[in-house]
C-alpha cells in the first residue's frame, strides 16, 4: 500500500494542481489531506493563485481516493463544496503491518498530546500524522512516530513546499522537485 499525504493547501489552485500532479506520478492509492484545504485563514497572507472553488472542483475529481480531516481554517461552508467528508477532527487508519495511523490537523491533537485523554489512546509504534505547523517532520518521538508532510502552499521555517509518502514501511517528506527532506523507517 502506498499513501500520499498533503496538508495546508489553503485554497491555492496552483499549489493544489502541483500536488495532484505529484500524487498522480506517485502511484499512491489514497490521498490523505490533513486539513486547511480551502480557506487561507486570517493569520495567513492571501496566497498567489487563491481560488478555493477551483481547488474544490479539482479535489472532487479524486473524492473516491481522499481521506481528509478538518483543519482550523476549515468550516461547514467548505464541506458544502467538497464531495468527500472532511469535518472530522481525526481519523484512525489500521495499516497492513498492524500499526495505527492517527490522522489529524494538529491544532487540537498533536504529538505533544499523545498521552493525554483528549484522543484515542495510541500504542507504541503508532504514527501521528498532522499538518498545521507547516513544518516537515518524519521522526520517532517517544513511543510514537511523528509525521508532518509540511505545507503544499505556505511552507514555514525556511522549508520548501512539500508532501508526504508512506511506501515500503518508510514515511518520507518530499519536495516537489523530488528531493527527500526527511524520512523514518517503520521497523
Amino acid at each position: 500500500m502506498k499513501l500520499f499525504f498533503a496538508s495546508d493547501l489553503h485554497g491555492c489552485f496552483d499549489s493544489t494542481s502541483q500536488m495532484i500532479a505529484a500524487f498522480e506520478r506517485s502511484g499512491a492509492e489514497h490521498l490523505i489531506l490533513l486539513g486547511d484545504i480551502l480557506n487561507h485563514g486570517p493569520r495567513n497572507a492571501l496566497p498567489s493563485g487563491y481560488a478555493p472553488i477551483k481547488v474544490a472542483e479539482l479535489l472532487n475529481q479524486y473524492g473516491d481516493k481522499i481521506i481528509a480531516v478538518r483543519g482550523n481554517c476549515d468550516s461547514e461552508v467548505d464541506q458544502m463544496l467538497l464531495d468527500f467528508p472532511m469535518m472530522s477532527d481525526y481519523n484512525l487508519v489500521l495499516l497492513p503491518n498492524g500499526r495505527r495511523l492517527f490522522l489529524t490537523h494538529g491544532h487540537l491533537y498533536n504529538s505533544d498530546s499523545c498521552n493525554s485523554n483528549k484522543h484515542p489512546r495510541l500504542c507504541p509504534g503508532d504514527i501521528i500524522a498532522s499538518g498545521h505547523t507547516h513544518l516537515p517532520v518524519a521522526a520517532p518521538k517517544g513511543d510514537f512516530i511523528e509525521f508532518n508532510p509540511g505545507s503544499v502552499t505556505i511552507p514555514r521555517g525556511g522549508h520548501v513546499a512539500s508532501y508526504g509518502l508512506l511506501e515500503d514501511d518508510t514515511l518520507s517528506v518530499m519536495s516537489f522537485d523530488g528531493k527527500e527532506l526527511c524520512s523514518v523507517r517503520l521497523d
